[in-house]
């Protein structure tokens, strides 16, 4: 399918792998030129020559930590001008409500709700003028149902989504359509490293793991961060002019709910 938004611009956040890196590179086969960003240099680099390499589209880099002023001001700096927004960062960590204080909330409202609207608000204008634009916010499913382990995401990323709820409706006259796309279990380095992890503790394998989660899930599997940068591509592309302010699940079905 021809996604309309070849010679387009992005930036891809949190892109040097797993889900943001699946998102890049569907946007890229889509004939999109992208500034990608995440903290690790050699990581984001040898990501950033692939798919120059495979897809022939121009890739800026910044490696810089969004969550910080000086992070994000590097990587606007780079960003002025693009059409399209695909904001991304790792959640916060497990625990329980007594472990947490106000500043491990703060941490996580940086990180997972206020980078992404400090984005917004410096690039949606420039998109408003322009007349076209394209916003997509990786959330988690854990905004349609939360995971008591998960308060810190649960509450910063429940607060991004009332924000994008109200601005999406604000914006979609002037022709930039804002949307969240809400990842559950995809086989990526960190889903990996859960399942290590939990495997370490449970005195069995990544493998059984992984098998036990999947019967959760009635797709029957992880997702792929190919099928999830599709998604996303899908999302920016001419086609999705019509949807505004919306949730997409990509979770293989495990979320039971009509809403």
């Amino acid at each position: 399918m021809e996604l309309g938004i070849r010679g387009k611009r992005a930036l891809v956040c949190a892109s040097s792998k797993g889900l943001g890196l699946g998102c890049a590179r569907a946007l890229a086969e889509a004939g999109v030129d992208l500034v990608m960003n995440a903290r690790g240099v050699e990581t984001l680099e040898v990501a950033a020559a692939d798919i120059r390499t495979e897809f022939g589209v121009t890739v800026d880099t910044v490696a810089a930590d969004v969550s910080t002023q000086e992070g994000r001001a590097a990587v606007l700096d780079k960003a002025q001008g693009v059409d399209i927004l695909v904001t991304n960062a790792g959640g916060p960590p497990p625990g329980m409500w007594t472990d947490w204080e106000r500043e491990d909330f703060i941490k996580a409202l940086d990180a997972n709700m206020l980078a992404p609207i400090a984005l917004i608000k410096a690039l949606v204008p420039g998109m408003m003028e322009r007349g076209w634009g394209r916003v997509v916010n990786i959330t988690s499913v854990s905004v349609k149902a939360p995971i008591g382990v998960l308060g810190l995401s649960n509450s910063a990323r429940a607060g991004l989504t009332g924000y994008v709820a109200g601005t999406s409706r604000q914006i979609a006259g002037a022709g930039v359509i804002m949307n969240n796309l809400l990842p559950g279990f995809h086989a990526t380095d960190r889903m990996v490293g859960m399942d290590g992890t939990q495997a370490e503790k449970a005195g069995t394998t990544p493998d059984a793991i992984r098998a036990e989660r999947c019967k959760t899930i009635p797709a029957g599997r992880y997702g792929t961060p190919e099928e999830f940068g599709a998604t996303c591509a899908f999302m920016c592309s001419q086609f999705a002019g019509f949807m505004v302010g919306q949730n997409i699940l990509l979770d293989g079905g495990a979320t039971n709910s009509t809403m």
